[in-house]
């Protein structure tokens, strides 16, 4: 009979376990939710998943009268720092069809990117792809993750989005089409792989 109250125990906890996850998605005589609720994906017209893939250039511009890469913090050890740890930029880029500024404007990239490592070259990078052309004008890919410069490719993690991509995962894959040195101008070719409905 020792293990009776242990028994008991486990039966009170697995009686306050089941009723305290059931509350969260309990449904009163209403049909109402009390806190959250199961959705049908059709019925909020979501459709079969697909994925796309595209080709765009991002363009970090940070000479010029109209920069549109900017530092706006830094550590007062960075400038001591061979890889500028601690320095964060903030963007808001363009993304154009081809390689060239001039090319069709696509969207802009927005966010910014920061120095995370103290012994290579690696940016911490948040942003997001706002589309403003076609029948993606006004939806968004969100990016988030890490970019070590000076690898031939990098990639990304896509982790949401808006508009036509609401649930988007996927991921992103680019490499540097041009640098300058003496401006810090760059050019990135993005290859982007999304889920989206």
């Amino acid at each position: 009979m020792a293990g009776t109250p242990f028994r008991s125990r486990l039966i009170f906890l697995s009686i306050f376990i089941f009723i305290s996850t059931n509350t969260v998605f309990q449904v009163d005589g209403n049909s109402n939710p009390t806190f959250g609720r199961l959705l049908n994906p059709a019925k909020m017209g979501l459709k079969k998943e697909k994925l796309s893939h595209f080709r765009i250039y991002w363009h970090d511009v940070a000479s010029g009268p109209k920069p549109t890469a900017v530092r706006i913090a830094e550590a007062p050890s960075t400038s001591k720092s061979p890889t500028l740890f601690g320095a964060t930029v903030m963007i808001d880029d363009p993304l154009t069809e081809g390689p060239e500024l001039s090319s069709k404007l696509l969207g802009r990239a927005q966010g910014f990117y920061a120095s995370a490592a103290q012994t290579d070259v690696a940016y911490l990078v948040a942003m997001n792809f706002a589309f403003s052309t076609g029948k993606y004008n006004g939806s968004s890919i969100s990016i988030f993750g890490r970019n070590p410069v000076l690898s031939k490719v990098r990639e990304m993690p896509i982790v949401g989005g808006s508009g036509l991509f609401r649930f988007a995962r996927g991921y992103v894959q680019f490499h540097t089409v041009n640098y300058n040195i003496k401006t810090g101008d760059a050019t990135n070719e993005y290859n982007i792989y999304v889920f989206h409905y």
